[in-house]
């Protein structure tokens, strides 16, 4: 099972504001007035570093495991389907269009599901994934 949640550091500076560092991302980092507005900038730069890596056909690296004083912060709904189906592609080395085909659909297709800029119907990405053999599940948990 693959995680979507990145771990970071918060911490509350002498001006108030919230710093938020990502453990796995070192060169990702963003600031909030408070911690809400800081959970919804690191969701923000999150989404942002993960999309431009994934534009350029880029290595995504794993999310660790967060460790005491540490948040975790989920990748943006809209984008981790679309990881989900690369790094799935990644791992079994399958391209576009050896997907496309096992799809019976047009290589540009398979293109527009991993645009981050493409709003791709989540039921697209989920009969890729099972074309994989992956199956894409929601969790929702309390808030800590």
């Amino acid at each position: 099972m693959t995680s979507f949640s990145y771990p970071a550091k918060f911490k509350t500076g002498s001006d108030g504001r919230v710093m938020v560092e990502f453990v796995d991302l070192p060169r990702v980092a963003t600031d909030g007035k408070d911690d809400r507005e800081a959970m919804e900038e690191a969701m923000d730069a999150l989404g942002s570093d993960l999309s431009i890596r994934l534009t350029r056909r880029e290595e995504i690296p794993a999310p660790s495991n967060a460790k005491r004083g540490q948040r975790l912060v989920p990748v943006p709904l809209w984008l981790a389907p679309k990881l989900a189906l690369y790094l799935a592609m990644r791992e079994q080395r399958v391209s576009n269009s050896d997907l496309a085909r096992r799809l019976g659909l047009h290589e540009r297709v398979v293109r527009r599901m991993l645009d981050p800029e493409h709003a791709t119907k989540a039921e697209k990405i989920q009969a890729a994934l099972a074309v994989l053999g992956k199956q894409m599940t929601v969790e929702v948990r309390d808030a800590a």
